[in-house]
């Protein structure tokens, strides 16, 4: 078994399990210490930051073929903060994603590459406001161990990708305002019941 086949990826980032296990295991995603932090440039004036929280999502880890391990998040559109009242308005206008409050934005990976002994590029479809497009999260896994106060297996990792508001129909005010909009994410996952 290859080196990467300890504790490994798969998720809006990746996942782990341990060689014992031979199908893949299900993890679910820890809402409460999940979210995406998304950064753009404002007529280069300055660099505006906003947050998606309130993820929803599985992780399934096959540790004997990485590759075939997969991983499904949601979010609500309108679990946007971007810490100014007016703006969150704006952004769930007819200028940007005309939100309702089922809109949900989603990434389902479609593959998943190792590149290393913690990190993997995992490429998914990325689906918000009716369209869909295919992007790559570079991901690294931070720690995986047994969680202090819930006393079962757990995970947590980082990951970073660049995509074109535009892409989305979400271009308003480009190229003034920046068409593209840096993403990170953290998240951690549970072992489930």
């Amino acid at each position: 078994m290859t080196s990467f086949v300890k504790p490994l990826f798969a998720a809006a980032t990746l996942l782990a399990a341990s060689p014992a296990f031979a199908e893949a295991e299900k993890y679910v995603l820890d809402s409460s210490h999940s979210q995406i932090i998304f950064s753009y440039n404002h007529i280069g004036f300055s660099t505006t930051y906003g947050m998606f929280s309130g993820f929803e999502g599985e992780i399934m880890f096959d540790a004997e073929d990485a590759a075939k391990s997969s991983v499904t998040v949601s979010m609500p559109v309108a679990s946007m903060f971007t810490g100014w009242e007016q703006r969150d308005g704006h952004f769930m206008s007819d200028d940007f994603f005309g939100a309702s409050g089922e809109d949900l934005v989603t990434f389902t990976s479609t593959s998943i590459e190792v590149t290393g002994d913690n990190t993997a590029n995992i490429t998914g479809d990325l689906a918000m406001n009716g369209m869909t497009k295919p992007v790559v999260l570079a991901a690294t896994l931070n720690k995986i161990g047994q969680h202090p106060m819930a006393g079962k297996a757990w995970a947590g990792f980082d990951a970073t990708t660049t995509v074109k508001r535009s892409d989305f129909g979400l271009g308003a005010f480009a190229p003034a305002v920046s068409d593209e909009v840096e993403i990170q994410i953290s998240i951690e996952a549970m072992k489930a019941e």
